[in-house]
């Protein structure tokens, strides 16, 4: 189960990096900043939860998630094109999709193995882990932030966590199982949100004189 976890990981963190290429494609970026921002939004997210739970910051301690999300930049970078086309850049951010609903719920875990602000904070860490580093890309790149474009992004993965603390809480011997449901949750409500373009409700404000 680790194995896997951890091949699936490697594969989320190429489509992080991908997908915040692409999402600063159109700023005429140079290769140095692409590897920067390309970087950030594949680990930038874990790294705040652990500099948060005062951990080990999980690729001081196996630097392949590092150097995965550099090469996956780089070669972002190199065949734009490829990426840009409308069903591989769809298929990456399924992908996408699918590496937020597991870094979600490995945050929240993490928070909650060390028994770090219970109950509130696994939820905080866990949303923290999926979208942290895309918050810090958009910032950067002067984008409108995921939080304000209304895409049906971080509504699935705060569902998700809070389902899972819930799990955890009260049916702690279904922990196994309340992970691996509350990933397809969450990536099954990104995946119908791609799919039909679901986007969050706008506030409307009348103007007034």
């Amino acid at each position: 189960m680790e194995e896997i976890n951890f091949w699936i990981s490697m594969i989320a963190t190429i489509a992080f990096a991908v997908t915040g290429v692409l999402a600063i494609a159109d700023r005429g970026v140079d290769l140095f900043g692409v590897l920067v921002l390309g970087v950030i939004t594949a680990i930038g997210g874990g790294t705040i939860r652990d500099m948060i739970l005062e951990a080990p910051v999980f690729w001081s301690e196996n630097q392949i998630y590092v150097w995965m999300a550099l090469g996956a930049s780089v070669l972002t970078f190199l065949t734009e094109s490829f990426f840009t086309q409308p069903q591989i850049y769809r298929w990456m951010l399924y992908i996408d999709g699918f590496g937020a609903a597991l870094f979600a719920i490995q945050g929240a875990n993490k928070a909650w193995a060390m028994d770090f602000g219970l109950p509130v904070a696994p939820v905080i860490l866990g949303v923290i882990t999926a979208i942290g580093g895309g918050l810090i890309r958009d910032i950067l790149a002067g984008r409108k932030t995921l939080i304000m474009s209304h895409e049906l992004y971080a509504i699935p993965v705060t569902l998700g966590c809070c389902a899972y603390v819930l799990i955890l809480n009260f049916f702690p011997q279904y922990a196994l199982e309340g992970s691996i449901f509350c990933m397809l949750g969450i990536f099954g409500l990104r995946a119908a949100a791609i799919h039909w373009d679901l986007r969050v409700p706008k506030m409307f404000i009348t103007k007034t004189r």
